[in-house]
């Protein structure tokens, strides 16, 4: 067996972070146990071009050993040139792959983000034993992938969708890929859509892959499941540094039909459907303790950032050529798959409904008009909310989170969807028409001082905010606060217009069918969702939201109350 680990490491560069990978290749059979990820920091500007870097850090010369042996490590860094779309992660893994099928093109690889490690030794083993099982189904499992898990408290509610959504959606086609914890096979990410005897002529397969001639070798040995090692890693470098230029991709199928997908932020979930959509399946495995463990960011503008990145990536999958809409009959996606991958990419359009359900017991309550309906009727809608609550909270405590984590959770899950995927809405309408482009804004993660994996807990750092288990929300004047604050204080109102019996002054219009206290309870419903920003209203410092975020809401705020009861 020869197997090859791909990690993906950053650099920090004038505060903004770089994408460097390194490269782990094994050609000796010897299990890989574990790579050690360091920060670096260096004061070089991002805007200079930068050449294609490959470095042979350690090269194993010894042949076959024990399990102790150290595999290949090699440093590679792709070609940067300033207002050049390099297509950020999925541009990098592609380089990655180019760079290690000329070195030692062997038959596996592992995807692990910057942020996190291996937690457990024995990964490598579990995911060689579903790879090597004998199938008569020649596209069986494309890749493996471990779920995501992380030491903070900021993830029970990915903890959660993986749990349930993701080992069910296993149990069809197989797993999303994640873009991270991952074991892909060589011969699926360089697939090509070739005939034989078509892929045997150079000419042809250089279209698809570019025209190093080296390359074209080591995608016909990969396709036909044979391996390439380098007597010596160093002869290889010349040749590698010509498929990391800038260029070498043009008018070739990378990122298009073959290795990562492009034309998305959510690079991962647009290469899965790829991937699937071809007839390939792949599997799940979670193992105790985790296979691999990393950090969420701290909430605040940090997690905003990530999850409207997140959302507006998702809606680029739903409505570009790998959508799950689109492809019904030449597709080989499954059809349950396929719902579920409609399901994941539609996300972001909830926003819409969750805003205008967070906003209609207001309105309803300011106008005097009924929501609800009235008596024994009133039962259904209290016994559907209550079920999902009751469903949801064992989803949560079956896993053994409580009561408090559900609890947050579920505010999350409105806070996220009622300002960043609105956001993400913005941002994929300009970009179908053709007004503006999506920019990939990188998401800082802060690292705890504890040491990982021990029992002791995380430092405290409240001041800075950057103490993940800090029930504090970090706020600053960006937007994505501004709607939160605007449903907060619109509920706020329309709570005291009941309470002091305002919409009474116009229930001769309703004849006694206006609002009522199932109105007002559900705005206090909808104020204990947003009680982050309820809490922040009363804070100090970066707790508290900014004067200007407040006064725009509040004349926001003010606008709806005037047309409510207008």
């Amino acid at each position: 067996m020869k197997t090859k680990t791909l990690i993906s490491l950053y650099r920090m560069k004038s505060g903004k972070r770089k994408r460097r990978n390194a490269y782990l290749g094994n050609n000796h059979g010897s299990p890989i146990l574990g790579c050690p990820l360091h920060w670096q920091k260096s004061t070089v500007s991002t805007d200079l071009t930068e050449a294609t870097r490959i470095a042979v850090i350690w090269e194993n010369k010894g042949g076959l050993g024990d399990e102790k042996e150290v595999p290949h490590f090699v440093y590679i860094s792709r070609e940067k040139k300033p207002n050049y779309l390099h297509h950020y992660k999925a541009g990098a893994m592609n380089f990655l792959v180019r760079v290690s099928a000329l070195m030692t093109n062997a038959p596996y690889m592992l995807n692990v983000d910057c942020d996190m490690y291996a937690n457990e030794a024995d990964v490598v083993r579990q995911a060689m034993c579903i790879f090597l099982q004998k199938s008569k189904n020649t596209k069986h499992c494309a890749f493996v992938q471990f779920p995501q898990d992380f030491y903070d408290s900021n993830a029970d509610e990915i903890i959660i969708l993986q749990s349930y959504l993701g080992r069910g959606i296993a149990g069809i086609q197989g797993p999303i890929y994640e873009g991270s914890g991952c074991f892909h096979t060589r011969r699926k990410m360089m697939e090509v859509f070739l005939q034989l005897s078509q892929i045997l002529a150079e000419k042809n397969l250089a279209k698809e892959i570019g025209n190093s001639k080296e390359m074209v070798k080591s995608v016909v040995d990969a396709l036909q499941m044979k391996s390439n090692p380098q007597q010596t890693l160093t002869n290889s470098i010349e040749v590698a540094k010509e498929v990391g230029n800038c260029h070498y991709e043009h008018q070739t199928s990378w990122g298009n039909t073959i290795g990562w997908l492009y034309d998305s932020m959510a690079d991962d979930v647009n290469t899965s459907i790829g991937i699937h959509a071809r007839g390939w399946t792949s599997s799940y495995i979670s193992l105790d303790p985790p296979a691999f463990l990393g950090v969420m960011p701290p909430l605040g503008p940090v997690a905003m950032v990530q999850w409207r990145r997140w959302g507006t990536g998702m809606l680029e999958v739903f409505f570009n050529k790998q959508s799950p809409m689109i492809g019904v009959f030449h597709q080989k996606l499954r059809f349950r798959q396929r719902l579920a991958y409609i399901s994941i990419t539609m996300w972001g359009l909830r926003s819409i409904p969750e805003l205008v359900y967070c906003l209609l017991p207001a309105y309803c309550l300011l106008h005097n008009s009924a929501l609800f309906p009235k008596g024994l009727c009133l039962g259904m809608p209290g016994m559907l909310v209550g079920m999902h609550c009751l469903y949801t909270l064992w989803e949560f405590m079956s896993v053994g989170f409580s009561v408090q984590s559900w609890y947050v959770s579920q505010s999350i899950w409105r806070i996220k969807a009622t300002s960043c995927w609105l956001f993400s809405i913005f941002d994929i309408t300009l970009k179908l028409l053709g007004i503006s482009k999506i920019v990939l804004i990188i998401t800082k993660k802060t690292r705890s001082e504890a040491r990982l994996g021990s029992g002791e807990g995380l430092s405290q750092r409240e001041d800075d905010g950057l103490n993940p288990h800090s029930d504090k929300f970090e706020i600053d004047g960006s937007l994505y606060f501004l709607p939160g604050t605007f449903i907060v204080l619109v509920n706020l109102a329309a709570i005291a217009s009941y309470s002091v019996g305002l919409q009474k002054l116009s229930c001769h219009r309703h004849k006694g069918g206006g609002s009522g206290l199932a109105e007002a309870c559900a705005c206090v419903l909808v104020v204990m969702l947003f009680f982050p920003f309820l809490k922040a209203l009363f804070e100090k410092g970066k707790y508290r939201i900014p004067l200007s975020t407040l006064s725009e809401a509040v004349f926001l705020a003010v606008l709806f109350v005037i047309f409510s009861v207008g």
